[in-house]
């Protein structure tokens, strides 16, 4: 693979029972990688090998003053300078290779998990633990893929030198193949108590990054409410710990290194001890005791690489678990063997929702968060049960039944059918940047124009706006681009356009969190029968509180306790159901005790901009002037 051939167009499935595991698949798929990078180590490092061999050479022909040894001793100097700076350059380019390869097969595969999960993923996993895997996480095990050909090709280089120093002198020789692999094991003991201290340093490492993350995130709140000095205060606290843990982590991969230095010291003071000797009896040759001394030292070199692959190892593994946590999530539990997408009724059997085709179903929750939760639901997002009393928190609770659609399980259907049969549109969606052409410009049905799809979404101001700050000489306003998360527009009009974007994509079945929740009254009233006109005989849901919206809804749900427990309009809802009049205009505990059910003689009021009976509001455009 190179790097002129990515993106990957199939990364694979990843084995994601545990961090080694995944760190194995991704050096057997890249094996062919793997084995070139080795191939060039070999060479680098036996070339390197192969020094000593000449210098002794050279040595030793000067000493017998043979000028024609001398010169084939300089030949062999240059042609192994010429293999080590080729060797060395194409063992650098591969294992770069190697690394980007494998990093960008790790994006890849958390990219497609992002998108099969869509907004679920941040609900089964912290934001910041996604940001460190695709961050971070992703150079560190790069680096182990990218470490590991260069060890296999040091440790080969090893075993060929001693075996090439026994053979060509025994004597020093096998003091030397005795004496290697105490140098190349002896740090072995202190290494599970380095893997520790790295797990510590980048398990809280991880910790401050989720803290930031999530700091950052909410900046406008704790603004709001002067927490700013409360969380920095936390964060430095958390990075205090993270450069206290860096620091015992260095002590010992310090204490490893100075011990992989005192080892081979003693080898060498032996060695030339040893060696001198020899040469003094007359038993070696001086070049030979050059050749020996100059191999032992050169050994120190690919010795470097068993205390890199350790430290590759040990940092790789944490970040390898983390990605795991992420991939090993799953859209189903079961496999897909639907194709395509049928047509019909969408079923939640969790809760007994039922939004029927065609019509306009408005959903009410008191819990704003079991009404994301049930968004994700019918959009196919299923998720595990909530473990009940006495059990263990770690057990795997067991999936919730699937949402249905004409009877279908969503969970049955490909990916792909899943999608298109239903959109989810959160509460709080998000603008990609570029123009409001590549915006709008999304896998639709073709049956709804940009234009009808932001005249429904009343973004008539958000195009005056963009046509102002347009580049064109005609101000087109769809060839204005958008900043990055659509920060120059307001929330309102970043969530009208976001809007606009689902209407255009037309699925069978659209899910809207809460669409008009950070508009006026007015536009919320045009924004709803926009919707509802665009939406003509198409499965429309909206999870809102708003009276205005859910005055035009074909069918109302109160969902309570995770179970829909009434289902009418907003008006017969308002008169027999105290639980949903509370929801909807804010009635207290108090005056739903005092009132009990609505005989239709006294309602609560519609929303705070209208305050009198409920009963007096003939229209919608009523309830437009009194906003």
């Amino acid at each position: 693979m190179h790097i002129r051939d990515l993106p990957y167009s199939d990364p694979g499935d990843p084995d994601v029972r545990s961090g080694p595991r995944f760190l194995l698949w991704l050096g057997r798929n890249q094996i062919r990688g793997q084995l070139t990078s080795m191939s060039w180590g070999l060479l680098h490092q036996c070339s390197i090998a192969g020094l000593p061999l000449a210098v002794g050479f050279a040595v030793q022909s000067v000493v017998e003053r043979s000028g024609g040894r001398l010169a084939l001793a300089g030949g062999m100097i240059a042609v192994l300078g010429v293999l080590i700076a080729v060797g060395d350059t194409m063992l650098h380019r591969t294992a770069v290779t190697n690394w980007i390869t494998a990093a960008a097969r790790v994006q890849q595969l958390l990219a497609r998990k992002t998108a099969e999960l869509g907004s679920a993923l941040t609900r089964r996993v912290a934001a910041g633990e996604v940001v460190a895997v695709s961050t971070g996480d992703v150079e560190k095990i790069g680096w182990f893929v990218e470490a590991l050909s260069r060890f296999v090709a040091a440790a080969a280089a090893l075993v060929i030198i001693c075996v090439g120093l026994v053979l060509y002198l025994p004597s020093l020789g096998v003091l030397v193949a005795l004496a290697m692999p105490l140098l190349a094991l002896g740090v072995l003991p202190l290494l599970p108590r380095a893997t520790r201290r790295a797990d510590i340093q980048r398990e809280k490492a991880g910790k401050a990054t989720e803290l930031a993350s999530d700091t950052v995130a909410g900046l406008r709140v704790l603004r709001g409410i002067g927490g700013e000095e409360l969380f920095l205060g936390r964060y430095r606290r958390a990075s205090q710990e993270v450069r206290e843990a860096a620091v015992r982590s260095a002590r010992m991969w310090s204490l490893i290194s100075a011990i992989q230095v005192f080892l081979p010291g003693l080898l060498l003071i032996s060695l030339v001890t040893y060696g001198a000797a020899l040469a003094r009896d007359g038993r070696i040759e001086v070049g030979q005791l050059v050749t020996v001394y100059s191999a032992a030292t050169l050994m120190l070199f690919p010795l470097r690489h068993f205390e890199e692959i350790a430290m590759a190892y040990s940092f790789s593994r944490p970040s390898a678990q983390r990605a795991v946590r992420v991939l090993s999530l799953s859209r189903v539990a079961r496999p897909s063997t639907v194709d395509a997408a049928p047509a019909g009724d969408l079923y939640d059997p969790v809760t007994g929702l039922m939004a029927p085709e065609g019509l306009f179903t408005a959903v009410v929750c008191g819990d704003p968060d079991e009404a994301g939760r049930l968004a994700d639901r019918l959009g196919g997002h299923a998720q595990p049960a909530v473990a009940q009393e006495g059990e263990a928190e770690d057990a795997e609770a067991p999936a919730l039944p699937s949402v249905l659609l004409g009877g279908v399980p969503l969970d049955e259907l490909e990916l792909d059918a899943a999608r298109t049969a239903v959109l989810v549109q959160d509460k709080d969606p998000v603008l990609l940047s570029g123009t409001l052409r590549e915006l709008l410009d999304v896998p639709s049905s073709g049956r709804i124009a940009a234009a009808d799809a932001l005249a429904a979404a009343q973004c008539g101001d958000v195009l005056d706006a963009l046509a102002q700050a347009s580049v064109d000489a005609d101000g087109d306003p769809m060839n204005t681009r958008i900043t990055e998360r659509g920060r120059s527009l307001s929330g309102g009009q970043r969530q009208r356009l976001a809007l606009a974007r689902s209407l255009v994509t037309d699925p069978g079945a659209l899910v809207l969190d809460e669409p008009t929740s950070a508009v006026d009254s007015h536009t919320e009233a045009r924004v709803a029968e926009g919707i509802k006109a665009l939406r003509k005989d198409r499965t429309t849901v909206a999870f809102a509180s708003s009276p205005l919206l859910l005055d035009l809804a074909d069918r109302v749900a109160l969902v309570h306790g995770g179970t829909v427990v009434a289902v009418g309009t907003h008006r017969e809802l308002l008169r027999a159901e105290p639980l949903y009049r509370a929801v909807v205009t804010r009635e207290t505990d108090e005056e739903i005790a005092a009132s009990g059910p609505d005989t239709g003689e006294e309602t609560a009021a519609a929303g705070p901009d209208a305050a009198e009976d409920i009963d007096t509001i003939e229209t919608i455009e009523e309830i437009e002037e009194r906003a």
